[in-house]
């Protein structure tokens, strides 16, 4: 049996929301062992004069534990 954690993080891009969750999984696993997923919880873009100047995603990240 396993036991697993969410942690919910944010990240931003300026490049897409893909490129967004990338960022935020790949940092997650600096500190993050195992993990296993992650959900898109929410997305929102930054405007400034008409233009999308960031993308950003919150996400919870699930890992498990170890025994």
């Amino acid at each position: 049996m396993s036991v697993a954690k969410i942690s919910e993080i944010s990240a931003s891009s300026s490049k897409g929301f893909s490129a967004a969750v990338e960022k935020g999984i790949k940092r997650a696993g600096n500190t993050l062992q195992n993990i296993t997923g992650a959900w898109v919880k929410e997305q929102k873009v930054d405007v400034k004069d008409g233009e999308i100047t960031a993308y950003r995603v919150t996400m919870k990240v699930t890992f498990v534990l170890k025994d």
